[in-house]
């Protein structure tokens, strides 16, 4: 099935445009975004990728199959911006997973995510919550602890995926190693709470700079990978050697869903997929 265009509606496509380094954003210069309005890219250009904002454009042209779509999933990921979402429909537009934007810091629950996990769990969407991560107003360890409470949650039912932290919008003032450390803190109080590693989403711009390439948790934690591109393979941060999920695009479009979506790729079949669901090899 195709990922893009072909069966699921037009899809929109950022244009690629380098922009000289001395215009590049470093995310150690710290990105403001106000409480309750990160998501997943919300912090992606102005994180340094040389991609020039709002240059998106319409391609109406079906994606031709490919060796990529042929070993991926198609999936999305949401949050209150999507409004309301008819969670049947994107499950018969070919979705075959979607991440849910569920808490910041700790106190911030997206207000829609209730409304979208059980309706995508009633239209069989094996779907994940996830966090975005606020690392300058708490611990680690609190957070984990608010959004294991507050939606990030995990059961064996064939429908959850685990919880997945988002890391992006500047270094919030920390060091490398302070950052390093600030997400152990979380993932170790994740698995405590949940039995599950906790996903990690962010792009080789933030990870690169704002935990200088760190290695430490590619053995611990899947990578949900940004890169908002047409290639056929994403830029993954130094310390990871592969990747899990990937955001190819903040501006598809899916059945079901009114506006632009983040569309994603799972790197595997649908038995891979529920595996990573239900914690099973």
């Amino acid at each position: 099935m195709a990922l893009g265009a072909a069966g699921l509606g037009m899809v929109l496509v950022p244009t690629v445009s380098a922009t000289p380094a001395s215009a590049d954003p470093s995310p150690s210069s710290g990105v403001t975004i106000p409480l309750g309005d990160g998501y997943m890219g919300a912090g992606y250009l102005t994180d340094g990728d040389t991609f020039a904002p709002d240059s998106r454009h319409l391609d109406l042209t079906p994606e031709r199959p490919s060796a990529i779509q042929a070993t991926t999933l198609p999936g999305i990921d949401v949050s209150h911006y999507q409004g309301s979402i008819n969670w049947s429909s994107v499950k018969s537009a070919g979705i075959k997973f979607a991440y849910i934007k569920a808490t910041e810091s700790t106190t911030y629950k997206d207000p829609n995510f209730n409304a979208n996990y059980l309706n995508a769990y009633n239209a069989k969407v094996i779907r994940g919550a996830y966090h975005f991560a606020r690392p300058n107003l708490s611990t680690g360890a609190a957070q984990a602890t608010y959004f294991a409470s507050h939606g990030g949650a995990w059961s064996r039912d064939n429908l959850t995926l685990p919880g997945m932290l988002d890391l992006e919008g500047g270094c919030y003032g920390k060091s490398a190693a302070s950052m390093q450390s600030w997400i152990l803190d979380f993932y170790n109080t994740y698995k405590a709470k949940t039995g599950r590693d906790v996903v990690i989403y962010t792009s080789a711009s933030w990870w690169n700079s704002c935990t200088g390439g760190w290695s430490g948790m590619s053995a611990r934690s899947p990578l949900f990978t940004a890169h908002w591109t047409s290639a056929a393979s994403p830029t993954i941060p130094k310390g990871f050697p592969y990747w899990t999920f990937w955001q190819y695009t903040d501006s598809g479009s899916v059945g079901g869903i009114s506006g632009a979506v983040d569309r994603d790729r799972f790197s595997g079949d649908a038995s891979r997929l529920l595996a990573l669901a239900n914690n099973t090899p």
